[in-house]
């Protein structure tokens, strides 16, 4: 949505573009992320870590940065509604952006107004041009004039006449992704408090893979042992590359929720004849498979709690990659093997790197190039809309089209039954989804499961003793405002013998 000069709101009046260097470095990266995304349709987890980088923004800056960027790209349709309402006229897209980092100070931040207000005009005097500072001044003000609390009713629609479109406004959501979520939760009693979730920034979740790292390692860096993973700590601040555990691999940045369902298959009994083959059919960039690939070759060090079933192996000192001397694991008598696989050959390549004793493929999982019905334990992490991270990607909202789910759904349904083809009789398939949506989820199992007749269908609760909330069953539902994870979905299925 490029622009021509001097149109639209907010006009330059002939004033030069060249822009003067930035005085305030925090502001300045945000407004490029904003612009970024809105222009050339950027990633921000990808572009604000390297501007910061590059620019040398660090502490408090970076945290400010890091809040302005990804909280103002959560809350573009609240920041808009209001915009809107205080707007004579339609803004030039780069004043539009301004005045939402402007907005975002006021109505979620605790920035002074007049501090929020004068910040912004500033960087729109340096980045834009006096006219346009003109502009946004007298819009920010205006804002200012109310808390979020009292511009809500006024810019959304009535709740009791139209409660979806009255939550999407209120919480910064598209209506489609509001309904979604409804519908998945059952009802709207705890819709508020998931979409409010979706708008906190969460804290960075790390993995320590076991007999390669240690949650107590990871401790030492300032991190906390996780609420529900063995394998979890919960990093504060700082930047988790530093830690030298991240840094070779024996450790990474993993979801809690992803690190549980890995676990999950893990910890299903089959009856295996000798060594256990594992498939990680669409692997890439590798937080599974590299988790995975740890419990083949060491086990479950830690095992689940209140009474489930645990690996009694101890840890040792890591062997080097494809080496056989390690120890054998009471919960895989014959020890394992890992197979990780993914279409794109960057991604396999990604996991490649990320894993230690796995064997690394590239390949469609629906023409598969491995055997079939050879696999004990089979993990399908599905392509999917990732609705369930959006507090992780801020603009992934924005981008979402529901009219992409009908194309997802026929790709899930044919990996899954590849997936299913390629476990033995006996054997367990995991159905993964970073998505809570109903037809990605429980649909797509219900129609393979109801279409086939050789699968059944295991709670998978029972594999996750450690976790509450996790919905009626069979399939378990993470939340972000239940767990503090994102809205990972898991299906265990099992192939009859």
């Amino acid at each position: 949505m490029k622009t021509k000069g001097g149109q639209g709101a907010g006009g330059r009046g002939g004033a030069s573009r060249t822009r003067r260097p930035a005085r305030d470095q925090a502001r300045n990266a945000a407004f490029d992320v904003v612009r970024a995304v809105d222009e050339r349709d950027a990633y921000a987890n990808l572009l604000l870590p390297r501007l910061l980088r590059e620019r040398g923004i660090k502490g408090r800056d970076a945290a400010l940065a890091t809040e302005l960027a990804y909280g103002t790209l959560r809350g573009l349709g609240t920041y808009d509604a209001v915009i809107e309402m205080c707007s004579d006229r339609a803004p030039d897209p780069d004043v539009r952006d301004a005045l939402r980092l402007g907005a975002h100070q006021l109505l979620r931040m605790r920035v002074p107004p007049h501090a929020a207000v004068g910040t912004t005009v500033d960087l729109v005097r340096l980045r834009i041009g006096p006219g346009a500072a003109k502009f946004v001044n007298a819009v920010l003000r205006k804002i200012g004039s109310r808390t979020l609390e009292e511009w809500v009713p006024i810019v959304a629609p009535d709740p009791a006449d139209d409660p979806v479109g009255h939550l999407a406004v209120a919480y910064g959501h598209p209506r489609w992704i509001v309904s979604a979520f409804r519908d998945a939760l059952g009802g709207s009693d705890e819709l508020a408090d998931l979409l409010d979730a979706d708008n906190a920034r969460p804290l960075v979740t790390l993995v320590a893979r076991p007999g390669r790292s240690s949650v107590e390692e990871l401790e030492d860096f300032g991190a906390l042992p996780g609420r529900y993973s063995p394998y979890a700590a919960y990093l504060r601040e700082g930047d988790p590359g530093q830690i030298g555990a991240v840094a070779e691999t024996r450790a990474a940045v993993q979801d809690e929720a992803s690190q549980l369902v890995t676990l999950a298959l893990t910890r299903v009994p089959v009856d295996a004849d000798g060594e256990e083959l594992w498939l990680d059919m669409c692997a890439g960039p590798g937080g599974k498979a590299g988790l995975l690939d740890a419990i083949a070759t060491y086990g479950d060090l830690a095992g689940p709690a209140d009474g489930a079933r645990r690996s009694t192996a101890e840890a040792t000192p890591e062997p080097a990659r494809g080496s056989a001397d390690v120890p054998v694991p009471e919960a895989f008598p014959g020890g394992a093997r890992l197979l990780a696989a993914d279409v794109q050959p960057h991604r396999a390549r990604l996991v490649w790197q990320t894993t230690r004793d796995a064997s690394v493929v590239t390949a469609d999982g629906t023409e598969p190039a491995w055997r079939q019905g050879v696999f004990d334990r089979v993990m399908l992490d599905a392509p999917c809309t990732g609705l369930g991270a959006l507090r992780r990607r801020p603009e992934a909202r924005w981008r979402r089209d529901p009219a992409g789910i009908a194309e997802l759904g026929k790709l899930q349904r044919r990996l899954l039954d590849s997936a299913l083809d390629a476990v033995r009789p006996g054997g367990v398939v995991a159905y993964v989804t970073c998505s809570p949506h109903l037809a990605e989820t429980r649909v797509v199992v219900g129609d393979v499961v109801g279409r086939r007749g050789d699968v059944e269908q295991l709670d998978a609760r029972d594999y996750l003793p450690e976790v509450d909330g996790l919905g009626d069953g069979p399939h378990a539902q993470f939340w972000p405002h239940r767990h503090g994870t994102d809205a990972m979905f898991l299906a265990l299925l099992r192939k009859r013998s």
